[in-house]
């Protein structure tokens, strides 16, 4: 049946792609394993399709990933894939980040921080190994004296 208002027929479609989307959800998280294994298994068995598939991609866009690796977005979800990577654990990792892009100076030392992945004083996230609590942003030296 057709809607004759407009508003009627969004708010009706968008009901619908609610339904769908938690169907999507339950058989998701239903049949988890499943999934994975298929994915899994479609991947080692079309391993040189997506390798060729992946390398033509770079090469074609060569210059838009290198654009899009300078962007402050891809910065901010590198470093803390990372930390999430090194077993660091916080509440709240867009805060912990704008706290690692604010602090200028180490806070042991206080020797002023560069940025970059290179140099003695480059910043660093500070964390306990066994408990991934973050203690301090300090400077590379400090860090390793720290250890």
């Amino acid at each position: 049946m057709p809607y004759k208002n407009p508003e009627d027929r969004k708010a009706y479609l968008q009901k619908n792609r609610e339904k769908i989307k938690a169907k999507k959800a339950k058989y998701n998280a239903e049949h988890k394993e499943e999934i994975a294994s298929k994915d899994k298994k479609y991947r080692q068995e079309h391993k040189e399709e997506i390798k060729a598939y992946s390398t033509k991609y770079r090469e074609e866009n060569k210059e838009e990933i290198k654009a899009y690796r300078q962007t402050e977005s891809c910065k901010k979800s590198c470093r803390i894939s990372d930390w999430k990577r090194s077993g660091i654990i916080h509440h709240d990792f867009d805060e912990l980040y704008q706290m690692y892009l604010d602090t200028k100076n180490c806070d042991i030392c206080k020797v002023e921080l560069c940025e970059g992945n290179f140099g003695s004083n480059k910043r660093v996230l500070d964390h306990d190994h066994s408990t991934g609590e973050v203690r301090n942003i300090l400077c590379h030296t400090c860090n390793v004296r720290r250890g």
